[in-house]
C-alpha cells in the first residue's frame, strides 16, 4: 500500500524558551495519514497531532537528527554551529529540554559566533550528524569546517579532515557510518560553491561533488566516486555491503558498493519526485528519503520555481524499498520542509527541517 501524510495549513508558533531550560512540547498542527490501497482504490483516513519540539530561540535548521546508543536524543546540529540534544525527562518522550551538548573552538573562541545570527562560514554550520555506537563517538559533517568527531560526553569537537588527495573540503554534507567498521561515509557536495551558495550548484549543474570515505582505523580519507551532481545524504544499507547516495540534482539515488561482486560499482538505485536532502533506513532494510521540495514547477531558463497553488500538498518524504521500488509518501501543506525522516524502534518517526525552528514526532504505528 502506498501511504500519504499530509500536513494542516497552520503553523502555529511555540513558547520561546533558551537552551538548558525547560520545553513544554505543544502539540499544535492537525495532519491526516491517508492509506491508499493500490489494489482496491479504496482510501483510509486517520486524522492525528503532531508534538512539535521548538529549538531555543535564534536557532533553526535542523537538519539531521542522530541517536546515541542508549537511545538517548535525537541531537541535531543547528544554524549557529552547535549540537543539540533533546533531553527527556520522567514525563516521557514529549517532556524534556534541549541542551548544548557539543560545538566548535569557533564558537568558544570568537565572539561572533554567540551573536544570532552568526556568520556560517567562520563559526560553522553542522549538516550530517550520526553516532559511532561501539565508543559513542559523534560525528558530525560541518558545510565549512569539515568532518569532525566529539565524545560521549560532548564538548569541543575535533576536526578530522578538510581536504581529500589535496583538494579541500567546500560544501562537506550528509554522513552514516558501518557500524560494524566505523568508517564514516559522507559527501561534499561540491569543490567548487559552499553551502551558503547551495543553490548554484543545481543552476549551473556542477559535478564536483565527492562521495569519501573516513577509515576510523588508520584516519585516512579515500575519495570512493569524484565528479558527482550534488551528493548529499547517505544511508549505509543494512547488509552493511552498499551506501545509498541521495543527489539533491539531478533528484535521483544511487548506491556504491563497498562489498561483494559490485564492490566499486556506482549504480543506479532509484528516480525520485523531488529534490532530496537526508536518506535513512527504514525499519524493514529500505529508505526514507526527505524532499526538500517537491520536482515540479522549475524553469531552467529564469532558474526560478513555481510553487504549488496555495494549500495543495507537496511531497515532503518518499519510502522506498531495497529494490527501488516506492512505498510510501509523506505529503506535507504550506510551510513545510523536510530535510531528515528518522524511524526509531517502529514506533517513533522524527522529523528534521534545515528551515524550521523545531524538530516533529509522531507516532509511526499508525502508518504500518
Amino acid at each position: 500500500m502506498a501511504l500519504i501524510l499530509i500536513a494542516g495549513l497552520a503553523l502555529l508558533m511555540l513558547a520561546s524558551s533558551c537552551a538548558g531550560v525547560k520545553h513544554d512540547v505543544v502539540i499544535k498542527n492537525t495532519w491526516s495519514i491517508v492509506v491508499d490501497d493500490l489494489r482496491t482504490g479504496n482510501k483510509s483516513y486517520n486524522d492525528f497531532q503532531p508534538s512539535e519540539f521548538r529549538l531555543p530561540d535564534g536557532a533553526t535548521g535542523a537538519e539531521s537528527l542522530a541517536f546515541d546508543r542508549r537511545g538517548g536524543g535525537p541531537y541535531t546540529g543547528v544554524s549557529d554551529g552547535r549540537i543539540f540534544k533533546w533531553v527527556r525527562n520522567k514525563s516521557g518522550v514529549n517532556g524534556g529540554v534541549w541542551i548544548t551538548f557539543a560545538y566548535n573552538a569557533n564558537y568558544i573562541n570568537l565572539p561572533i559566533c554567540k551573536k544570532v545570527p552568526g556568520d556560517e562560514i567562520v563559526c560553522g554550520r553542522p549538516l550530517g550528524v550520526q553516532f559511532f555506537h561501539k565508543t559513542g563517538e559523534l560525528y558530525i559533517a560541518d558545510a565549512y569546517l569539515g568532518l569532525m568527531k566529539v565524545g560521549p560526553r560532548g564538548g569541543v569537537a575535533k576536526v578530522l579532515a578538510t581536504e581529500a588527495d589535496g583538494v579541500p573540503f567546500t560544501f562537506v554534507n550528509g554522513l552514516d557510518i558501518d557500524q560494524s567498521t566505523g568508517d564514516v561515509y559522507f559527501t561534499d557536495s561540491s569543490t567548487k560553491y559552499q553551502r551558503k551558495n547551495n543553490t548554484q550548484v543545481m543552476f549551473n549543474r556542477d559535478t564536483t561533488g565527492r562521495l569519501l570515505k573516513y577509515d576510523a582505523r588508520t584516519r585516512h580519507i579515500t575519495v570512493l566516486k569524484s565528479g558527482l551532481p550534488y551528493p548529499n545524504g547517505v544511508a549505509v544499507s543494512s547488509d552493511q555491503r552498499s551506501v545509498v547516495v541521495a543527489h539533491t540534482w539531478p533528484s535521483q539515488a544511487f548506491t556504491y558498493w563497498f562489498k561483494g561482486p559490485k564492490a566499486g560499482q556506482y549504480e543506479l538505485f532509484a528516480d525520485l519526485p523531488g529534490y532530496p536532502d537526508n536518506v535513512r533506513r527504514d525499519n524493514n532494510g529500505g529508505y526514507w528519503f526527505a524532499l526538500n521540495q517537491e520536482k515540479v514547477g522549475f524553469n531552467p531558463k529564469t532558474h526560478e520555481v513555481t510553487p504549488p497553488p496555495p494549500g495543495t500538498p507537496h511531497l515532503v518524504g518518499i519510502q522506498i524499498n531495497n529494490n527501488g521500488t516506492e512505498l510510501a509518501v509523506l505529503t506535507a501543506s504550506k510551510g513545510v520542509t523536510l530535510s531528515d525522516v528518522a524511524v526509531r524502534n517502529g514506533k517513533e518517526m522524527w522529523l528534521g527541517s534545515v528551515e524550521l525552528n523545531y524538530v516533529g514526532l509522531f507516532d509511526h504505528t499508525m502508518i504500518q
